[in-house]
């Protein structure tokens, strides 16, 4: 078995590949439709980060893919429901590099407060600046998060204990950390806040989410910073309120086009204003994050083809069955329809005991693993195959080798 890791994936993930019998082949950067495509003859898993497209054309000319792997938070750059369709499970990670997001943000959010990237400019020019003027403290400022997840819900702990007020704004019913409030809406949330941070996803509804409106109802002065998704904010009703001087300064990490590889020229209307920080979506590049995410994900990808794992698939029903010791796993993806479970359970009793079994729906589909205390014989398994609810069937024996 082969995997395939674009986008300079941490090596972190080659002992665990390493351990599973798989061989690794790596690109240094993104790779468009044509060449993806092209890449993945003979592959059977792939890892990418942010900047890679897997599209519905790609996984229709790639059938033998097992499964798919974002080593980042974000999954919106895979088409997560035509790989549900096929059968195909993507996994990311959404815990592994909170903290390193929130410290790059915590960092942005004191040096535009204190402008040193002017200092540090003008200092670097031979001028010598020592001035308090537009320097503040953050402590005693309101600090407005738009999305409390995983990330916003740690900024805003980190925020509270500098000493800064914290409200925050979802869609989702998320509850309060520390002294944080709950504002009704987004506009309600600008009116009060010194600071706004951007959290948000990448669904295709938060796309246009910040525009010339919402920064019009921001509070004079005030500061903002996007470290969520590129697409999610208007860069150039950002550049005239920066110009403006009605925002007073920004930090943007992440970018609507970004380049494919290292090196590769950066154009933005951003560039060149003064107390704008602009980083190139490195929220997540921390050598401890990469590190963790690289076994995470790896670990993913191989919990499913080793045992038939499915937990924290982002588009499959999540089971995590126990490390099989003796026997046949059988696993059955198939449509979410009455009498499924009862018809495995009945072909399989005959080819024998059934010793342990998990179930999991979501939406229209359902995952089974079913733990059998003897080889599975063939023509079970083309039995299986031959229902019309099966999506797939797959089988899994104590230490395979991939």
């Amino acid at each position: 078995m082969k995997a395939l890791l674009l986008e300079d994936i941490h090596t972190s993930s080659q002992e665990v590949f390493d351990d599973a019998g798989i061989e690794v082949l790596r690109r240094p950067g993104s790779l468009d439709e044509d060449d993806l495509i092209a890449a993945l003859d003979g592959v059977e898993l792939l890892g990418i980060r942010s900047n890679t497209r897997v599209t519905e054309r790609v996984l229709d000319a790639v059938p033998h893919l097992q499964a798919v792997g974002c080593f980042c938070i974000g999954t919106n750059q895979v088409a997560l429901g035509a790989a549900a369709e096929r059968g195909l499970p993507v996994f990311n990670a959404p815990y592994s590099n909170s903290r390193s997001v929130v410290e790059l943000v915590i960092a942005e959010i004191l040096a535009l407060a204190r402008r040193l990237t002017e200092k540090t400019e003008r200092l670097h020019n031979g001028i010598w600046d020592k001035s308090a003027k537009g320097s503040h403290e953050v402590r005693g400022r309101t600090l407005g998060i738009i999305g409390y997840g995983n990330i916003g819900t740690q900024l805003s702990n980190v925020a509270e204990a500098l000493g800064m007020r914290v409200v925050f704004y979802d869609i989702a019913d998320r509850p309060a950390h520390g002294n944080a409030r709950r504002m009704r809406s987004m506009d309600e949330l600008l009116a009060h806040a010194d600071v706004v941070s951007l959290h948000v996803d990448g669904r295709p509804g938060n796309a246009g989410l910040f525009g010339a409106d919402q920064f019009a109802a921001m509070k004079p002065r005030a500061l903002f910073i996007n470290a969520s998704r590129g697409m999610v904010v208007d860069d150039v009703a950002l550049r005239d309120n920066i110009l403006s001087g009605h925002i007073a300064g920004a930090a943007i990490d992440v970018f609507p086009i970004e380049p494919k590889a290292q090196g590769d020229t950066f154009e933005s209307v951003l560039r060149g204003l003064d107390n704008v920080i602009l980083t190139p979506h490195v929220g997540a590049s921390t050598l401890e994050a990469q590190e963790e995410i690289g076994r995470f994900v790896a670990g993913k990808l191989t919990g499913f083809v080793r045992q038939g794992s499915t937990a924290l698939s982002v588009n499959l029903p999540g089971v995590q069955p126990a490390p099989l010791t003796a026997g046949t796993r059988v696993g059955l993806l198939h449509e979410n329809a009455p009498g499924v479970l009862a018809r495995l359970n009945q072909t399989l009793a005959t080819a024998g005991n059934i010793t342990a079994q998990a179930l999991a729906t979501a939406g229209e589909l359902g995952y089974v693993v079913t733990d059998v205390d003897s080889a599975t014989p063939q023509d079970t398994l083309d039995e299986l195959r031959a229902d019309a609810h099966t999506r797939w069937v797959r089988t899994w024996v104590p230490d395979q080798q991939l």
